[in-house]
């Protein structure tokens, strides 16, 4: 088999991990591992051969490489032909140098340990040498696991039941480690320190924002370097740990098809699953957000915290909605200038007000001449924008084409941010169900402005917030400069 090499830094290709940092290795016996496996059927797909060399990379004593493995793979990609490489290879050719060897995969559920065992004992119970030399097969609830003649073993376990709570294994198996208890991993990792060379498998889609995610999350900080604040620096690659992970740019649309690819490795594999296709579908029945977390590896950091209720969010959508002449518009641009988004704001035939996001693309060159077309088309007073960020460097193109741009203080944005929120809470806005802004809402925080108790949106590194910060704009735009006139007795004003 020929091994992909593959750059230790962030690699956005299709079949390589969007970030992998590994201990710096000489030799692996991955090498022996994936021969062992195509030997009796079990050919993986190059992503995953990759990641079984990371894994069972040695140091120059002949110990693991890494202490700590994580891979992050959107479902159904086939993480479980990873384990089961490893497992082959403990139990066929790394056990006979220890006689009480034991390796231990757990899982959340039993059902899925359940299925773990299963996968193992097919090719175990379907190659004849293999067969000879297993000693006993259990299959008794909870008991399920594989032991040898030379006295090694695998077995499968479910955390869920507290099982496997303290074992003193050689290698240990965290399969949906997703949701896994701070509890079993304070329990389980001293107890490794007796064994002459452990090695902890994490395995997993990306976890949700919940208690159960928390030992992941530190996993995959440890693994992106990223800072525990954004005033901390980046601490440096961990040494005992091998991560790579499968994922979307934050940033991404989620309708792209090639965000999509880089997520999911067995897409572009010679099995072609999960397929677009079927992402497809997903994409219709899933959330924003559980889109974004099951199939893209984009985490949901702000569960739970939302500053306007979603459920209140999505009671407002109106895929019909739509605004009269007058209108608003503003335009937002992110941090680094990758994403821009126009939105429009006005009053509908019921009253109430209206805002879309009317445009949302890569880059900011496009920007001028789509807002020059919408003014040309619309009774709108102009565009509204905060020029304090990145949106200020549209101020001279749109001087240039005679068009009134209106800036947004400190004082105003917050203004427009409490305005927007109150509208929503108090029934009095409608929107079109978009999926970018309701990704960006759902994503968004408060940040204060001062000490006066006013707050923006908080500009997060791993969400585009350009179609929230517009659309906020925009309403506020219109209630300024149109909305008191146009209500007449139902007055929008943002104190």
């Amino acid at each position: 088999m020929t091994l992909p090499m593959i750059s230790q830094t962030a690699a956005p290709l299709v079949g390589l991990p969007r970030v992998r940092s590994v201990p710096d290795y000489q030799f692996t016996s991955g090498v022996e591992a994936l021969e062992l496996a195509e030997s009796v059927g079990l050919t993986p797909d190059p992503w995953q051969a990759a990641v079984v060399n990371d894994i069972l990379a040695e140091d120059e004593a002949g110990k693991w490489a890494a202490f700590e493995s994580a891979v992050i793979v959107p479902r159904q990609n086939g993480k479980g032909t990873i384990f089961e490489i490893v497992q082959l290879a403990d139990l066929f050719l790394f056990s006979s140098s220890q006689r009480d060897f034991l390796a231990i995969h757990t899982a959340h559920e039993f059902k899925t340990a359940q299925e773990g065992f299963r996968r193992l004992l097919f090719w175990v119970e379907n190659t004849d040498w293999m067969r000879k030399k297993v000693k006993r097969i259990s299959t008794a609830h909870g008991e399920e696991g594989i032991e040898l003649l030379n006295g090694a073993r695998q077995r499968f376990l479910a955390r869920s039941n507290g099982s496997g709570r303290g074992f003193s294994c050689d290698r240990l198996g965290y399969d949906e480690a997703y949701h896994l208890p701070e509890e079993t991993v304070a329990a389980s990792l001293p107890a490794l320190s007796a064994r002459p060379n452990p090695s902890v498998i994490y395995a997993s889609s990306a976890p949700r924002g919940d208690a159960y995610g928390l030992v992941l999350r530190r996993v995959m900080r440890r693994g992106r370097q990223e800072p525990e604040t954004r005033e901390d620096a980046a601490p440096p690659k961990d040494k005992h740990l091998a991560y790579n992970e499968f994922s979307a740019d934050p940033k991404a649309d989620l309708d792209d098809p090639a965000a999509r690819l880089h997520a999911n490795p067995g897409a572009s594999s010679p099995r072609g699953v999960p397929s677009l296709e079927y992402m497809e579908k997903e994409r219709s029945g899933m959330s924003e957000v559980a889109f974004a977390r099951e199939r893209l590896g984009i985490l949901d950091e702000s569960k739970g915290s939302a500053v306007i209720d979603m459920a209140l969010w999505a009671e407002r959508g109106d895929d019909s909605s739509s605004a009269l002449d007058p209108v608003a518009f503003a335009v937002d641009v992110n941090p680094d200038s990758s994403w821009a988004s126009i939105a429009v704001a006005g009053l509908r035939a019921d009253g109430l007000m209206h805002t879309e996001v009317v445009d949302r693309r890569r880059g900011t060159g496009w920007v001028v001449d789509r807002i020059e077309e919408l003014v040309g088309r619309w009774d709108a007073a102009g565009v509204t924008l905060d020029a304090i960020g990145p949106a200020g460097a549209l101020l001279p193109g749109l001087g240039e084409r005679g068009i009134t741009a209106t800036v947004v203080s400190t004082s105003e944005y917050g203004r427009a941010c409490q305005g927007f929120k109150n509208l929503i809470d108090d029934d009095r806005l409608r929107h079109k169900n978009q999926t970018g802004l309701t990704a960006a809402l759902e994503a968004a925080r408060k940040r204060p402005l001062g000490d006066t108790g006013a707050w923006g949106w908080h500009r997060r590194d791993t969400t585009d917030i350009t179609p929230l910060v517009a659309v906020t704009l925009a309403t506020y735009a219109f209630a300024s400069t149109r909305g008191t006139e146009a209500v007449n007795s139902q007055v929008i004003v943002f104190r």
